[in-house]
């Protein structure tokens, strides 16, 4: 089976991501990535009957033991954002102050 992900579009990827590696590095995570799909394709083959229902996790959650939804429900505080705010180091007119971090730095 071949690379399904290409060096082309692993370059692309790897743009769009804004990632700065080395080539060593680009070519051990392409073929890290191209491993883990391989073992998804894997898990694909394997027959699975239709009666047997999708699961998160490998405990079921049946709706006998599963909580119920709480209601939703506004609740104000009175005060609550004051006390919030009176733990910022520094703030104006109720907001908070951040540093100012240029974009340059990211």
């Amino acid at each position: 089976m071949s690379d399904e992900i290409t060096p082309e579009l692993f370059a692309h990827l790897v743009d769009l991501a804004a990632l700065a590696l080395s080539a060593e590095e680009g070519e051990y995570l392409r073929d890290q990535l191209n491993g883990q799909l391989k073992a998804v394709h894997e898990l694909e083959r394997i027959p699975v009957p239709d009666d047997i229902p999708p699961a998160a996790h490998g405990v079921p959650f049946l709706p006998a033991i599963r909580p119920d939804l709480r209601a939703d429900e506004a609740r104000t505080d009175a005060g609550l954002a004051e006390r919030i705010l009176a733990q910022a180091p520094e703030q104006d007119e109720g907001y908070f102050v951040v540093p100012d971090i240029p974009h340059t730095d990211l």
